[in-house]
C-alpha cells in the first residue's frame, strides 16, 4: 500500500499558508511593538523574519524536490546525521509540539466561536474537542477532503485579512487609544536596541513558521519535483507579504504605543476602524483561521509518525496506511487522542488555555512562543545544515533538473546562523522554557534505543530508503 498521489500545486500552496497563518498575527504583534522603540524598527522585524522565512522556504524546497520524502523533516535529519535525530523530532512533534499546539488552538477556535454566536459563559473544551474529532475523521478518509476543506479555509481567512488591509486605507481611523508608558519607549543603546531586535523576532518567527509542513506529504504531491519549489516560495511569499501590510494596519491605526498595549491588536484595530460592530468580523476571522490551521495540523505532522514507524522506531501498527483510504490512519488517531487528552479540563493544558485573557496577562502566551521557538529552530538549523552535507552526497551535477536554491552557501549558512541566534536567545531571556524543551527531548533519548533494542530490524533506520553513502 502506498500513498495516493492527491494533492496539486494549488492544494500544496494553500497547505503552506494554511501551515503558516494561524492565530499568531492575531496576537503576536503586541509582543514586537513591547520589545522596540519605534514603529520603523517594528516593521523592519517583520521584513527581517520574513526575509529568513523565504530563505528557509528555498532550504526546504531544494531538500524536498531532491528527495520527496514522506515525514519530510524528518528524513532529512535520520539521513543527514543519525536516526535519532530524526527521532528526536518526530517525538517532540508528537509529545507537546504538534499534538499541543492542536489543543491549544482548538480552545481558541472555541473560544472565538462562542464569542461569535454570543455564548462565551460557554466552557470552550466541548466544542474543542468536537473539532478535533470532526477533523480527524475527515483527514481519516483521505488526503484529499483534508486538503480541500483546507483550501476552503484559506481562501477565507486570506480574504478577512485582505479585507482589514484594504479597509484600513480607505476607511478614517479614529485615534489610537491612549498607552501607559512602558520602557519599551525609551531610548536604548546600541547594544540593548540589538538585543531587544533579537527578542521581537521570536514571536515573529513563531508566526511564520510552518513552511515545513509541505515537506511531510511530498509523497502524497503529484510532481512534487516539480510543484514543492513553486508552492514552498509563493506561498511563504504571500504570507510575508500579509504580515507586513496587517502590521502597518495595526501600526497606521494604533500606533506602536497603542500596538504595545493591547493583546488583541486585531480586535482594536477593526473596532477602531468600524467601531464594535468589528468585533464579530474579528471573531470570524480567529474562528475560520483557526480551524484552518487545526485541519492542516491532523493533515501533516501525521506523516511524520508513519514514517518513524517504517523505520522500525515507533509503534509498528502506525506504519500502515487505510487499505481505501491510503491514509495513516491510526498515526491520526494517536496525535488526535492526545491532543484531546491536552484539551481535557483537568489537565495542564486546558487549564493554561481555558481563560485566553488571564493567560495572557500574566505573560504565559510569550513564554509558550519561547519554548516552541526554541525547540523549532534547533531542528530548523540542523535541516538547513543538512544541505550542506547532501549537496557533497549528491552533488548538484547528478540531478538533472532538480531544483536547487539561489544564493548557497550564504543563504543557509545565514538561516544556520540565525537558528544559533535564535536558540540563544531563547535560552538567555527564558531559561525556564529553554530547560523544559531540552528535557523533552532528553526524555526521547532512552524512548529511541529502546524502540531500536526491541524491534532489531529497525537498527538501520532510514538505510533501506535513506540518503546515506
Amino acid at each position: 500500500m502506498t500513498f495516493r498521489r492527491a494533492i496539486g500545486p494549488f492544494d500544496a500552496t494553500m497547505l503552506v499558508i494554511g501551515a503558516i497563518i494561524g492565530s499568531g498575527i492575531f496576537i503576536n504583534p503586541y509582543i514586537v511593538a513591547q520589545r522596540l522603540p519605534s514603529a520603523p524598527l517594528v516593521l523592519a522585524a517583520w521584513i527581517a523574519g520574513g526575509a529568513v522565512a523565504l530563505i528557509g522556504a528555498l532550504i526546504y524546497a531544494e531538500l524536498g524536490a531532491v528527495f520527496p520524502r514522506v515525514g519530510g523533516q524528518y528524513a532529512y535529519l535520520r539521513d543527514a546525521y543519525h536516526p535519532l535525530a530524526g527521532f528526536l523530532y518526530g517525538w517532540g512533534l508528537l509529545a507537546v509540539i504538534e499534538s499541543g499546539a492542536v489543543a491549544a488552538v482548538a480552545i481558541t477556535f472555541a473560544q472565538y466561536t462562542l464569542r461569535l454566536v454570543g455564548r462565551p459563559d460557554v466552557g470552550p473544551v466541548p466544542l474543542a474537542v468536537a473539532a478535533i474529532v470532526i477533523l480527524s475523521i475527515v483527514n481519516y478518509l483521505g488526503v484529499k477532503p483534508g486538503s480541500r476543506l483546507l483550501n476552503v479555509f484559506v481562501v477565507l481567512k486570506m480574504a478577512a485579512l485582505v479585507f482589514l488591509i484594504g479597509a484600513a486605507f480607505v476607511v478614517v481611523a479614529g485615534p489610537a487609544p491612549a498607552a501607559a508608558p512602558s520602557t519599551a519607549s525609551r531610548p536604548l543603546p546600541a547594544m540593548a536596541l540589538a538585543l531587544a531586535f533579537g527578542a521581537s523576532l521570536i514571536p515573529i518567527f513563531f508566526a511564520y513558521g510552518g513552511w515545513q509542513n509541505l515537506n511531510y506529504v511530498a509523497e502524497e504531491m503529484r510532481d512534487p519535483k516539480r510543484h514543492m519549489p513553486i508552492s514552498l516560495l509563493a506561498g511563504t511569499g504571500a504570507v510575508v507579504a500579509i504580515y507586513v501590510l496587517i502590521n502597518i494596519v495595526y501600526l497606521r491605526v494604533l500606533g506602536r504605543a497603542g500596538l504595545a498595549a493591547t493583546m488583541t491588536p486585531a480586535a482594536d484595530a477593526v473596532s477602531a476602524l468600524f467601531g464594535h460592530g468589528g468585533d464579530k468580523f474579528i471573531a470570524a476571522a480567529i474562528a475560520i483561521s483557526t480551524f484552518g490551521f487545526l485541519d492542516l495540523a491532523i493533515l501533516a505532522p501525521t506523516r511524520v509518525y508513519y514514517a518513524m514507524a517504517a523505520d522500525g522506531l515507533f509503534l509498528p501498527a502506525m506504519a500502515r496506511l487505510h487499505p481505501r483510504y491510503g491514509t495513516p490512519s491510526l498515526a491520526i488517531i494517536l496525535q488526535s487522542a492526545w491532543s484531546v487528552v491536552l484539551a481535557l479540563p483537568l489537565n495542564w493544558a486546558a487549564l493554561l488555555f481555558q481563560d485566553t485573557l488571564r493567560w495572557e496577562q500574566a505573560g504565559a502566551y510569550a513564554k509558550l512562543l519561547d519554548y516552541v521557538v526554541f525547540a523549532d529552530w534547533i531542528f530548523f538549523g540542523l535541516t538547513a545544515g543538512s544541505l550542506f552535507i547532501f549537496r557533497r552526497r549528491v552533488p548538484p551535477a547528478t540531478r538533472g533538473n532538480d531544483f536547487l536554491m539561489p544564493g548557497y552557501p550564504l543563504l543557509p549558512a545565514i538561516f544556520v546562523l540565525v537558528a544559533i541566534a535564535v536558540v540563544f536567545s531563547v535560552v538567555s531571556s527564558s531559561p525556564e522554557q529553554a530547560a523544559r524543551g531540552a528535557l523533552l527531548l532528553v526524555l526521547g533519548v532512552p524512548l529511541f534505543y529502546y524502540e531500536r533494542h526491541r524491534r532489531r530490524t529497525g537498527t538501520g533506520g532510514g538505510s533501506t530508503k535513506g540518503l546515506g553513502p
